[in-house]
């Protein structure tokens, strides 16, 4: 083998690991950032890109949306409970020059940003605020990142309160306090279910003694439903008032009768103008 022969297998190998070093492939959901000597000299779109070796150095940066938990925070509520809160944050990134430029680590940093403020957030809210207004407080979290990251070229799609821990004290005192406020609804429900029947009552009974005989045919709808059960000996009284009424009435007609002086004899009557005869 030749000089000749040698340098050419040592050119054709050296621009074969030229070609190497200077291809480089940016994914469909990638965006490549172009640093030559050091400046940003564009964005590479996706496909294949030829670079300087040496000299170009190319970032690739993810556009996809990134699922990032949040790590349970111990936090005080403005009342003062101690609460273990997790949460979990969605984002992606919007400027791909920005995420490499004016940040070192960007999934570092929402990481950290994302922990003080949702403990910042929560600790002004009460505990009954935090368990039944999440979505506000969700919905405050995500605008702080927004304003935060929007330098960072990081755009913050969502975030949502994953878990709330409670110490076991409250949750007893939580669990006697709904039995007491269930408590007071069904003696709520129950007097005003006894109100309701008393005045209805009151209505049934001066419709009875506006019609005396309604009384008769509700006791007459009482022995129907008694006498469905063929083994029970039903003893019915007559109406009480009633009776009474007509016994004092009876007395009274009776008294009246004897009191009354003797009715006066009927006349005689006179025979062809001559007097009575007496007999």
């Amino acid at each position: 083998m030749n000089t000749l022969t040698v340098t050419l297998i040592v050119i054709a190998a050296v621009v074969l690991l030229v070609l190497l070093l200077a291809v480089r492939i940016v994914k469909q959901y990638e965006r490549g950032v172009l640093f030559r000597l050091g400046r940003v000299v564009g964005v590479r779109d996706p496909g294949l890109r030829l670079i300087i070796p040496i000299i170009d150095v190319l970032h690739r940066v993810s556009l996809r949306i990134v699922t990032m938990p949040i790590q349970s925070q111990g936090i005080i509520t403005r009342d003062n409970v101690s609460v273990d809160v997790s949460a979990v944050a969605y984002f992606r990134v919007v400027d791909a020059v920005k995420s490499v430029v004016a940040i070192e680590n960007v999934h570092a940093a929402i990481n950290q940003i994302a922990q003080t403020t949702l403990r910042k957030v929560v600790g002004r809210h009460t505990l009954d605020e935090t368990l039944s207004e999440t979505d506000r407080i969700n919905a405050d979290i995500r605008e702080i990142l927004d304003v935060t990251t929007v330098e960072w070229g990081v755009e913050v799609t969502l975030v949502e309160l994953k878990d709330i821990q409670l110490p076991d004290a409250m949750k007893r005192a939580m669990a006697r306090q709904a039995e007491a406020e269930r408590e007071k609804r069904a003696k709520i429900i129950n007097a005003e279910g006894e109100s309701l029947a008393a005045a209805a009552l009151g209505d049934a009974s001066d419709t009875m003694m506006a019609h005396p005989l309604a009384l008769q045919l509700r006791n007459l709808q009482s022995l129907v439903e008694i006498a469905v059960d063929k083994n029970s000996t039903v003893v019915f009284p007559a109406p009480l008032m009633s009776t009474i009424g007509e016994l004092g009435t009876f007395l009274a007609r009776e008294a009246q009768a004897a009191t009354a002086p003797p009715p006066a004899p009927a006349p005689v009557p006179l025979v062809n103008g001559s007097a009575p005869v007496a007999s």
